[in-house]
């Protein structure tokens, strides 16, 4: 008797006080507030998880807004959003630097982080990756995390990273991040449909 493969265990339960932090939108540091949390979700006397405040990190600071939305445009609140990047030179294991980000998504599927821009990293076969981030997605409903990555616009290196050259040249735009005037970009995460977000099987 052939069995069938089984679906992904369901993603969570989330404990929303630890998952995210306050704060950890901040890979950057220094910031004014405690940006990533959803403080608005989480009852005082569960509040176990203070701002974490942390020391500037070296390098351009950048904003990285966006919204999360499903097929039909519609807003998708309550989404993490994890982002893994390297310093600014490139180094994913740099002495007092944390590359780990995290933000939950408002009732508008909107998001903010506050960032240093990572610098080029090596590729496969002596190659250069263009400056990115790697990011993970996960949401009610999302059996298995999503991943995919954020590139900058006009950045060096986007005609040559191997990553982005896999993917097919109509569908690269919605791995760039676009300009919003300086050190602010957009990056919207569009979960299905026609103008889906490239996401990659890892």
């Amino acid at each position: 008797m052939k069995l069938s493969q089984t679906p992904s265990q369901t993603v969570g339960p989330f404990f929303h006080y630890a998952l995210p932090w306050p704060g950890c939108a901040d890979v950057a540091g220094g910031g004014a507030e405690p940006i990533g949390g959803r403080l608005d979700l989480v009852p005082e006397d569960h509040r176990q998880f203070a701002p974490q405040p942390c020391a500037a990190a070296a390098g351009e600071v950048i904003e990285l807004i966006g919204r999360v939305v499903d097929g039909a445009g519609e807003p998708t609140p309550d989404v993490l959003i994890e982002t893994w990047q390297a310093d600014p030179e490139g180094r994913y294991d740099a002495p007092g630097f944390q590359g780990l980000g995290r933000a939950a998504t408002a009732d508008d599927g909107s998001f903010r982080l506050r960032l240093v821009k990572p610098g080029r990293t090596p590729g496969p076969g002596n190659s250069l990756q263009a400056s990115h981030l790697a990011v993970g997605v996960l949401g009610r409903g999302l059996l298995k995390r999503l991943v995919t990555r954020v590139y900058f616009e006009g950045d060096e290196g986007l005609d040559e990273d191997p990553v982005l050259a896999l993917v097919p040249p109509e569908r690269r735009a919605t791995l760039i991040a676009r300009a919003e005037g300086p050190g602010r970009f957009r990056f919207d995460i569009v979960l299905q449909g026609q103008d889906e977000t490239v996401f990659f099987e890892f």
